[in-house]
């Protein structure tokens, strides 16, 4: 396994692990980090693609070797063994909310929860599935990002943060470490996540699992979350009213509000001696929070 560049955070019984997504790394979660860690030991690291420090150009000299939603929830477990972490709440951000739902059914005893941020098991619609994205629109931004990443890079990292005028410390953020991956590498792993099914893991995750989907979320709707919820045997959705596909970057108060209800949920199934209980069916000032359908095309080629 590569070097992860993992670090602990805070102390606490309880055990979080933070994992990042496509063009991120683990600064995508500082804005939360604080408040996390002064009641929980915090883990954190940098998936081998990122730019944030992970072993980019092992990666990139390793290119003919396929990218595999599978092989990314393998490195996951071996690192939680690794740092002797089990029965952890994972909060897993876009393409590892996936990898964590996997390393979750192979590996049950390592996650007392599952945490999904803008996760979507796929992103091309179908008759009977919305998943954001006409096979078209898929098509042209692959092929965008294969022919030149940087550029593509430049207009899809504004838009992916989601009002980026307003926030342009989230954007410049997430910037760093977009335009730090090696371009071959970003080719092979979009197509392993924009071209990806896991419909089918959905009705194998036993964990119970809070799905945190932003309503102005252009890569991963609410749309997605519902039918997550409906097929994931102990899930509840959270629709956070903000723009972009990073609410921990944009909107990290309500971002800690919801986590913070999940870990006082858990604290106390702990204490009763039980299991976790399904979060968010009455979540107090987050009921409040309503789910708002993304309008209008979206251009993801440019």
């Amino acid at each position: 396994m590569p070097p992860l560049n993992p670090r602990v955070v805070g102390c606490g019984e309880r055990t979080l692990v933070l994992s990042h997504g496509y063009g991120g790394s683990q600064a995508i979660w500082d804005r939360v980090l604080p408040h996390l860690a002064e009641t929980n030991k915090v883990v954190l690291f940098d998936w081998d693609f990122s730019g944030g420090g992970g072993d980019g150009e092992k990666a990139a000299a390793e290119e003919e070797e396929e990218y595999t939603f599978e092989g990314f929830a393998d490195e996951l477990v071996a690192l939680m063994e690794e740092m002797g972490v089990s029965g952890a709440v994972y909060v897993g951000h876009s393409m590892a909310g996936m990898i964590g739902c996997i390393a979750s059914i192979n590996r049950p005893g390592l996650f007392t929860h599952l945490v999904l941020v803008g996760a979507s098991p796929r992103y091309i619609n179908s008759d009977d599935y919305e998943g954001g994205f006409d096979e078209p629109e898929i098509d042209a931004m692959l092929a965008t990002i294969s022919s030149d990443f940087l550029s593509w890079a430049k207009g899809f990292v504004p838009l992916i943060v989601g009002a980026a005028a307003d926030n342009p410390s989230a954007a410049e953020t997430l910037a760093r470490t977009f335009f730090a991956m090696d371009p071959r590498v970003a080719d092979a792993l979009a197509r392993m996540i924009f071209l990806g099914d896991n419909r089918g893991v959905l009705g194998r995750v036993a964990a119970p699992c809070t799905l945190v989907h932003a309503s102005g979320d252009p890569a991963a709707p609410p749309c997605v979350g519902r039918y997550m919820e409906g097929r994931i045997g102990r899930a509840a959705l959270v629709t956070v009213d903000s723009a972009g596909h990073f609410p921990q970057l944009v909107a990290p108060d309500e971002m800690l509000r919801i986590l913070d209800a999940v870990l006082a949920e858990e604290e106390e199934a702990a204490a009763k001696g039980g299991g976790i209980a399904i979060v968010m069916e009455e979540r107090g000032s987050l009921a409040a929070v309503g789910e708002v359908e993304v309008k209008g095309d979206i251009d993801v080629a440019t």
